[in-house]
């Protein structure tokens, strides 16, 4: 078996090569003690970034060449990168000894491995220089200059700082629409979930609660969650140039809808859920003796996601927030990546928090988006309860957050199913349920830990969830603990026409029983263990034993042996069945 590499392959956004040598005028590679500052730009390069690995004493190509003996004390040079960044950076400093290919080898090439931690805060060099990781045109690694408008983008992803709450520098409240004001009391007074205590103070008042005013030298001075959610257009364009957005609509390669906003946000997003409707056709659902509209995208989910979109993304950097309505579906995408802590994988599971607080806090007290910080629930229900695909967060980058709803046909008969769960409960079913139920619809068959992988739950919350569905009657488990596994209910496969596949599910496993024993029998050489049975057919040791059995009793298998070594070989009999 070969030897494992030590250190990577190439250098990355997180790994960088430092070379201790350098080549004299004879070509020969002599000892060079690479600079402090070098070493401490790229330190705090990686510790504004994501942390990552330093080799002192590999080449550029991952060669192995040696650490110069100034930095071969690994105590010492810890010390030296605490004392030489501002706050001082926690590295963990190590020996290797490497062959030239990388791989581990006692008097190879010694080289000292740092180890920088990702920060929490931006950290500067002892001489001040700011610095980050990123990627060359040419896809190679560098570490480059942090300015001071990235390191507000920096920290607001940290959740260090709240760029919403700034007050705006030379604007005061007249800069702030009279028209706008009026249009964010109409939606107190129109949003049944707004924070109908609002409405009885004055506009002064109301505009301190919502935090779109402060003080500063005593004036009162609109902040930027003010200026966006009330500003004179004239007034967002000069102060916060970054808020635009635009509504495109594409047939094709045609494009039939092209409209830019640098209006106030409360304008942008009741006129762009105007425009959707054109262009969101309904079609009907018959369940009994009612009849529901089905919209090709469901308006609360869109909702959302346009509220998220302008109160999650990074108004530091240029960027337009964007709504795209083409043949494939409606993508919504937003300048900023996800804030610290928040992935594609754990977007519905981790606590709810987000870049511009203030602004968001405003927009939930006004009615626009969801109290509880979890709108991304509402948007995913918004397919669930069609059963449709789920949202695709897939073009989500470290620089902009991206969400595409496809367009498909509703499951009218998951439909029918979800419907009347409802009318016999009396309530919904929660958004986990139906993620549960989701993914037996289309997976058919998974256990616990399946559930939990692509749910992204932990087992003890997936276990009580399908437990309560079995309970209900929509799912049936399979197997004993802790091969169990779980299929929709007969009743559900029957409710929406579909009986056949839970024959497929439940019955047509058990008829192939003999023949996958008996075909793993001979690829073992001729013999079987209960074991074997266990693990192939996630059966419960009993049940494993009793299909053994079965062979026995037929003339199959011949049980050999007793205790820890007992097993079973195919006979004559089973050698013919095997072969026909």
């Amino acid at each position: 078996m070969a030897a494992q590499r030590e250190i990577p392959f190439g250098e990355t956004i997180e790994v960088e090569f430092k070379s201790e040598f350098k080549r004299d005028e004879n070509g020969e590679l002599k000892p060079s003690r690479l600079p402090d500052s070098e070493l401490m730009d790229t330190v705090v390069a990686l510790s504004n970034t994501n942390g990552g690995n330093i080799y002192l004493g590999v080449e550029d190509d991952g060669t192995p060449t040696g650490v110069h003996k100034d930095h071969r004390d690994t105590t010492q040079l810890a010390a030296l990168i605490a004392n030489k960044t501002v706050p001082p950076v926690g590295a963990r400093v190590s020996t290797l000894f490497l062959a030239p290919d990388g791989t581990a080898c006692d008097g190879g090439a010694q080289v000292t491995l740092i180890e920088i931690p990702k920060s929490k805060a931006i950290v500067a060099s002892s001489s001040g220089k700011v610095m980050r990781r990123r990627l060359k045109s040419d896809g190679e690694p560098e570490s480059a200059p942090l300015y001071p408008y990235e390191i507000i983008t920096r920290l607001s992803t940290l959740g260090q700082l709240d760029y919403s709450a700034f007050p705006v520098p030379d604007t005061s409240v007249e800069d702030l629409s009279p028209d706008e004001i009026v249009r964010l009391r109409e939606a107190l007074a129109k949003n049944r979930s707004s924070d109908q205590a609002l409405l009885g103070l004055s506009d002064d008042e109301v505009l301190s609660a919502l935090r779109m005013t402060t003080l500063v030298d005593g004036k009162v001075t609109p902040t930027v969650t003010g200026i966006l959610l009330a500003g004179r257009p004239e007034v967002m364009r000069r102060a916060i140039p970054t808020s635009a957005a635009t509504f495109q609509v594409l047939d094709g390669t045609e494009v039939r809808v092209n409209q830019d906003f640098d209006q106030p946000l409360l304008y942008t997003i009741e006129k762009m859920r105007e425009m959707l409707d054109p262009w969101n056709p309904e079609r009907e659902f018959e369940d009994g003796l009612f009849r529901q509209s089905v919209p090709e995208f469901d308006q609360r989910a869109f909702r959302e996601a346009l509220v998220n979109a302008f109160g999650h993304r990074d108004y530091a950097v240029i960027g337009r927030v964007r709504v795209l309505i083409d043949d494939e579906g409606l993508t919504i995408a937003n300048p900023g990546g996800f804030v610290e802590g928040v992935t594609v994988e754990n977007l519905l599971t981790v606590e709810p928090h987000g870049r511009n607080e203030c602004l968001m806090s405003a927009l939930k007290r006004i009615g626009l988006a969801e109290k509880t910080g979890r709108g991304v629930d509402r948007i995913f229900e918004g397919s669930l309860f069609y059963g449709r695909p789920l949202p695709d967060y897939s073009g989500t980058t470290p620089a902009s957050v991206s969400v595409f709803i496809a367009r498909s046909a509703p499951d009218e008969l998951f439909m029918r199913m979800l419907n009347e769960e409802r009318e016999r409960t009396g309530e919904a079913l929660s958004l986990r349920s139906l993620l549960v139920l989701d993914a037996l619809k289309r997976q058919r068959r998974l256990t616990v830990a399946g559930l939990s992988s692509q749910l992204h739950m932990v087992d003890a919350v997936t276990r009580a969830i399908v437990e309560a569905l079995v309970e209900a009657g929509l799912v049936e488990a399979r197997g004993s603990s802790p091969a169990r596994s779980y299929i929709l209910s007969s009743k559900v496969y029957v409710r929406s026409g579909k009986g056949a596949d839970f024959v497929r599910q439940s019955d047509i496993d058990k008829v192939r029983y003999p023949e996958l024993i008996m075909k793993l029998a001979r690829q073992q050489g001729g013999s079987i263990a209960t074991r074997d049975v266990e693990n192939l057919l996630h059966l419960h040791r009993k049940q494993a034993y009793r299909q053994l059995i079965k062979l026995v009793q037929n003339g199959d298998l011949a049980p050999v042996g007793r205790g820890g070594g007992a097993h079973y070989e195919i006979t004559e009999k089973g050698q013919e069945r095997i072969g026909q």
